[in-house]
């Protein structure tokens, strides 16, 4: 993981190079810490930084002052012109997708709520104030397609499907309230597809095809580049296709 003390020069001969800070929440992750050596090797930013649990300053998502405090930090250290929040839960301890109704947990249900739909809320309350107020800026969420309310043909998976759901509306949501801000800031959802990490792995079939974190780093980010202002609010797959609501 990138920690704040740790930094990438940006190029300032590269096209297109956009200086500023590049943030990573969940870097600790297989997708979030492939995100961070992405950055750091586009030379695209003057500085990258990662936070997680175990990042210096820490970053817990289901604590808010451990949010506050860790974007307090990070915000004072420059522009932040690209945020990508790539935290999530799907399962754990005690907690696994639900195959019928008769599985719903309470206690699992709220653990998914507080890191896949509320700590992101809380990052948005504490770091969307704080984007640039002039320039292209994005914050930028990983979803996933199964949170979506039009593409589900398969049932089951609730609290993951109905926690990304909410995170979905909630990027939607702080998305027209950062357009009055920055008319050229993003807020985005993006699924990244099927990853190999420790999140998917007992999910991929036999048949199926779990792309390399590098590999979706990479598509993410140039989704992200080629997207134009136009798209805030909007919930996009790896390929730059939007997903239905």
């Amino acid at each position: 993981m990138s920690s704040p003390e740790q930094t990438s020069e940006a190029s300032s001969s590269e096209p297109g190079a956009a200086g500023g800070i590049a943030l990573v929440i969940g870097a600790g992750g297989g997708i979030g810490s492939a995100l961070v050596q992405a950055l750091e090797a586009s030379g695209r930013f003057d500085r990258v930084i990662g936070l997680g649990r175990s990042s210096d300053p820490p970053l817990d998502l289901r604590d808010e002052a451990s949010v506050a405090s860790a974007l307090d930090y990070t915000a004072s250290a420059g522009d932040l012109r690209l945020v990508i929040h790539a935290a999530g839960v799907l399962q754990g301890p005690g907690m696994a997708p639900e195959k019928s109704l008769s599985r719903i947990d309470p206690a699992a249900m709220a653990l998914a709520f507080a890191i896949n739909a509320t700590g992101p809320a809380l990052v948005m309350k504490y770091l969307l104030p704080r984007l640039p107020r002039k320039g292209r800026c994005v914050f930028a969420a990983l979803s996933a397609r199964v949170g979506s309310i039009g593409d589900n043909r398969l049932g089951g998976w609730y609290a993951y499907r109905a926690s990304k759901a909410a995170l979905n509306q909630l990027v939607r949501t702080a998305s027209i309230e950062l357009a009055r801000r920055n008319p050229e800031a993003l807020c985005l959802a993006l699924h990244p597809g099927t990853v190999a990490t420790p999140l998917s792995a007992p999910f991929v079939g036999d048949d199926e095809k779990a792309q390399s974190p590098a590999a979706a780093a990479g598509k993410l980010l140039a989704v992200i580049n080629a997207l134009p202002a136009s798209a805030t609010g909007g919930f996009f797959d790896a390929e730059g296709r939007t997903v239905p609501w």
